[in-house]
């Protein structure tokens, strides 16, 4: 039996989350940015972690983090986002895997590590779990 549903989980009652991607690769910025708004997130777009750490709006429900960056890797910017207070969940996003890129996320308390270029529907699921599994304050 072949389950459809629809892949927006998000009702018109409730705000539209926002998801912060950051990723040096404007390609990658804008497929993503495709992929997210037509998934119903709303999504602002990052060409590297300096760009992200400068902005003072207010913070995303999550942030899809890539790894590796020319200015900063994609583990240590989530650590300065906790040190300044911003404690949406982090996606790790990565074309470069090795065998301890996993460990080292999960210290920085990064939960999920999504590989390119399979970037489709494991990175929105997991960006939904990580909302949905935030918890509130």
């Amino acid at each position: 039996m072949i389950e459809v549903s629809s892949h927006r989980a998000w009702t018109s009652s409730s705000p539209q989350p926002t998801v912060f991607v950051v990723d040096d690769d404007a390609a990658v910025l804008g497929s993503l940015r495709f992929l997210l708004e037509t998934d119903g997130f709303a999504v602002r777009t990052f060409r590297s972690g300096t760009a992200l750490l400068n902005v003072s709006a207010p913070g995303p429900d999550c942030y899809v983090i890539d790894y590796k960056m020319p200015d900063i890797n994609g583990i240590d910017l989530a650590g300065r986002l906790r040190k300044s207070d911003r404690d949406a969940p982090v996606v790790l996003i990565t074309g470069y895997p090795d065998d301890n890129i996993s460990a080292r996320a999960a210290t920085a308390g990064i939960k999920d590590v999504v590989l390119k270029p399979l970037l489709d529907e494991n990175l929105v699921k997991c960006i939904r779990h990580a909302i949905q599994d935030r918890p509130r304050a």
